[in-house]
């Protein structure tokens, strides 16, 4: 029996020493995945020993130095980072298995793993090479930063991107699962979503304006899971199995996430079954446009 809304964190929920959040294997039923996120204030420095894991440093807000050494060879990489994350792409770090690093800056830092054996080397992924892809239409419009995807990324197992959804629009949409595999049809990846909220774009919102947002994922028959929840900014959601979608922004919040995906399935690769009750809907953007508040981009 599954209890509603037991895969949502609050922000701090997860607390773990300097750490605002982390998601790793020391969680019960957690196993592909990993999420690290942090606020640092000025002077701030976080350490990030060796381990088995593969990880990416995404700047969520302000910029950072990365200290990182692998095999004895120490490198400094200045990540160039954004405003918000409603500010268009930032650069990022890819940071080798193995490898130990330090965080250096102002601001806000996530930093996504994934245990894997697979050595692959650390890179440098600047802001300006990251794919900006426009996916869907009408309401259900939405931009995806692709800086840790298969395509643009060499790594051993996860799957990293970033999404933003406009005030009023719904994303993770239809709803999908990504739990069974079916080679060529779905593959088999754990999730994890990070939250982040904001006025919408444009709007000069009230002192005690409360943005926030919708997450839900039920089940399927690789298991029970019950998620109806809202999320606000350093919220956390973990999806192990189940139809997921949508994530929903309300009516004057612009809602972000940052998706973590890796699973036990020999090949790397983002393949998913829609809803077959849902999936119709997408035949019906054809006839819709994007909606025209995207792109986001950097503000002067």
């Amino acid at each position: 029996m599954t209890t509603q809304n037991e895969w949502v964190f609050a922000k701090g929920a997860l607390r773990r020493g300097d750490w605002e959040s982390v998601v790793d294997d020391e969680l019960a039923g957690w196993q592909h995945t990993g999420l690290r996120v942090a606020e640092l204030g000025p002077g701030g420095r976080l350490p990030l020993p060796a381990a088995g894991v593969e990880r990416l440093v995404v700047p969520l807000s302000g910029s950072f130095m990365v200290e990182h050494r692998v095999s004895g060879a120490l490198e400094t990489t200045h990540l160039a980072g954004r405003a918000s994350v409603f500010d268009g792409p930032s650069d990022v770090l890819y940071l080798s298995t193995g490898a130990s690093a330090t965080i250096e800056g102002e601001g806000r830092v996530a930093v996504a793993e994934a245990p894997t054996a697979e050595v692959h080397p650390s890179r440098h992924v600047r802001r300006d090479e990251v794919p900006v892809e426009l996916r869907g239409a009408g309401r259900s419009s939405r931009q995806v930063h692709n800086f840790g995807t298969p395509q643009v990324l060499d790594a051993g197992r996860f799957i990293v991107c970033e999404v933003i959804t406009p005030a009023e629009n719904w994303s993770s949409w239809p709803p999908h699962k990504h739990d069974e595999l079916q080679a060529g049809q779905e593959s088999r990846l754990e999730e994890i979503y990070y939250f982040e909220t904001a006025v919408e774009r444009g709007l000069d919102g009230p002192p005690q304006a409360d943005p926030f947002g919708f997450v839900r994922a039920y089940s399927s028959p690789a298991g029970e899971i019950d998620v109806l929840a809202e999320v606000r900014t350093g919220d956390v959601a973990l999806l192990p199995h189940g139809w997921h979608g949508p994530c929903v922004a309300a009516p004057g919040y612009d809602l972000y996430y940052l998706n973590v995906m890796a699973g036990p399935d020999p090949e790397r690769v983002w393949h998913i079954s829609d809803d077959p009750a849902h999936g119709w809907i997408r035949a019906t953007w054809e006839a819709q446009d994007v909606d025209p508040r995207l792109p986001y981009e950097r503000r002067p």
